[in-house]
């Protein structure tokens, strides 16, 4: 076999692959081997027609064409190590000529992974970060949350007011008939959160328990989501809430510690931790940044469009279908045209591709090694996000052939770390940050956001 290769672009080149026709010959064994088992020939037994016999009767270009699609993965396959070339996808093959017994001469077009130059250091790195700072508002907002969650209830007979637990039977009406999923009852609500409908606010305040009322708002969900609906709202009884006094006796029921003080010392501990967990966040985003523009990144047009599609379609077939609803009336409640939409889709999809390529090949040039401890502790994270146990997000991942994914996204957060340790981070008070810490569980999160790793491989 004979190779040679045309660099078309930057990321795509034509292999010109010419093939003597006895390197055929297993091809064309299995060729008639497989013909043999399919066909019937009277006077032959299964399995035992010669081959002169199923040219004869079935044509030697029937054969010819089986042996051919049977050899053609090979000889690329052998062409492309050859030339030592990274190719993403799968191959556009053209055969150009095939001459029975002298020759087999095809072409195959393919996209490549860009040669990219990295920085020989990332020391001119410098980004600014938010500082840790936790001011007294934020500790008395983060109080007065817990303080919410221990809030009791007791009924009362009034009308209702902003603030109470009502509890409510509703009805949806569509072109006046009763939706059969829009009847719910014992449904408890608290006035102001904005946990239902539109407009359920303004319909029950003022409403005693035993009372109703009806108001229209658009369904969010269910067989008629998007559409104008006549909602009925009976109230069957209405509670107030009361807070618990902030004091010792709180602490105790709320937590572990004694008193108020500790407890809010122990808030305020929480609350910079994740605002320095925020802070790297930030830092990792900005030095992702910084290191893009350092670097030239050619974008194959091929891998681009699917990962467009790809964006698209999972917004609209998963994110948005489990919301009720599609992309014109998400576009809708965002303020968004199609055409803006379509641009930040394309530059989050480059901006996507180009990461995997600059962090991959980072990773090649430090020869970094994922090691199991590591995927397994990224592993566990990613169970945790996806609300699966360990044990079940492993077997999914091991079913659906994903863990080169895996092992990749722990490589390029390495490989971002690098960067991240290189670089000089500083808050707006001008001081050094030193992100150890939180490194690598944030950069793995990162690497987590690049293109999935299988559409890159041939």
């Amino acid at each position: 076999m004979k190779s040679a290769v045309e660099t078309l672009n930057p990321t795509r080149v034509r292999l010109s692959i010419e093939v003597p026709f006895e390197e055929l010959k297993d091809s064309l064994d299995a060729a008639y081997k497989k013909i043999n088992q399919q066909v019937t020939v009277k006077g032959f037994r299964k399995g035992k027609i010669p081959a002169r016999v199923i040219d004869q009767r079935f044509g030697r270009g029937a054969v010819l064409e089986e042996a051919v699609n049977d050899a053609l993965p090979k000889f690329y396959t052998e062409a492309v190590n050859e030339a030592d070339l990274d190719v993403l996808g799968q191959p556009e093959v053209d055969i150009t000529e095939l001459k029975d017994g002298e020759t087999l001469n095809f072409t195959a077009e393919v996209d490549i992974r860009p040669e990219i130059t990295l920085p020989e250091d990332f020391s001119s790195i410098e980004v600014e970060v938010d500082a840790v700072e936790v001011s007294d508002e934020d500790l008395d907002k983060s109080v007065e949350q817990l303080r919410e969650r221990f809030a009791s209830t007791s009924p009362v007979e009034r009308a209702a007011e902003d603030g109470d637990v009502v509890t409510i039977d509703l009805e949806a009406k569509v072109d006046g008939e009763v939706l059969e999923d829009g009847v719910a009852s014992g449904v408890s609500y608290t006035i102001g959160s904005g946990e239902l409908l539109e407009g359920i606010d303004d319909a029950v305040k003022g409403v005693e328990a035993g009372g109703e009322a009806t108001f229209t708002s658009e369904l969010k969900g269910g067989s008629a989501a998007g559409k104008e609906a006549e909602v009925t709202v009976k109230v069957s009884q209405v509670a107030a809430r009361e807070l618990p006094e902030l004091d010792d006796e709180f602490a105790q029921l709320a937590s572990e510690f004694d008193t108020l003080e500790e407890l809010r010392a122990d808030s305020r501990k929480r609350l910079e931790n994740m605002k320095q967990y925020d802070q790297a966040t930030q830092a990792q985003e900005r030095v992702l940044e910084k290191l893009l523009d350092l670097v030239e990144v050619a974008v194959p047009e091929k891998l681009l469009e699917d990962e467009i599609n790809t964006r698209k379609h999972n917004l609209e077939h998963h994110q948005l279908g489990q919301m009720g609803l599609d992309l014109a009336k998400y576009l809708e409640i965002q303020g968004k045209t199609e055409e803006e939409f379509d641009t930040e889709t394309k530059d989050a999809a480059v901006k996507g591709i180009k990461t995997q390529f600059v962090l991959d090949a980072l990773v090649k040039r430090e020869k970094l090694n994922v090691n199991q401890e590591e995927l397994t502790e990224h592993l566990m994270r990613r169970a945790a996000s996806s609300g699966m146990s360990p044990d079940q997000f492993a077997q999914a991942v091991v079913e659906g052939g994903q863990v080169p994914l895996l092992v990749g996204e722990v490589a390029r957060g390495k490989a971002l770390a690098v960067v991240v340790e290189a670089a000089t981070v500083k808050d707006t008070n001008g001081e050094v940050i030193d992100l150890d810490d939180d490194e690598d569980e944030v950069t793995e999160a990162a690497a987590e956001e690049t293109p999935a790793e299988e559409k890159t491989e041939a």
